[in-house]
């Protein structure tokens, strides 16, 4: 018998014969009475941050590529 059907094998047959029990569940008649304290619900607006901003013409890109290049540079 191959080794590692071994290793595969004898975990799974170990874990089908455990015994395990489910959780216990405990059933409350008073949850209603029970203070919890909950932030109030304010309004937020979706377009709170919304700024208008209105479609313009491009400005010349040679000007402002020759403004942020090196002094110097290869032309």
């Amino acid at each position: 018998m191959k080794p590692m059907f071994l290793v595969v094998a004898v975990p799974l047959f170990a874990s089908g014969c455990a015994a395990t029990l489910p959780p216990e569940v405990i059933a409350s008649d008073d949850l209603a009475d029970t203070p919890a304290e909950v932030r109030p619900v304010r309004y937020l607006s979706p377009v709170a941050g919304y700024t208008h901003r209105a479609p313009i013409d491009p400005k010349p890109w040679r000007r402002q590529n020759d403004a942020q290049s090196p002094e110097g540079g290869a032309s």
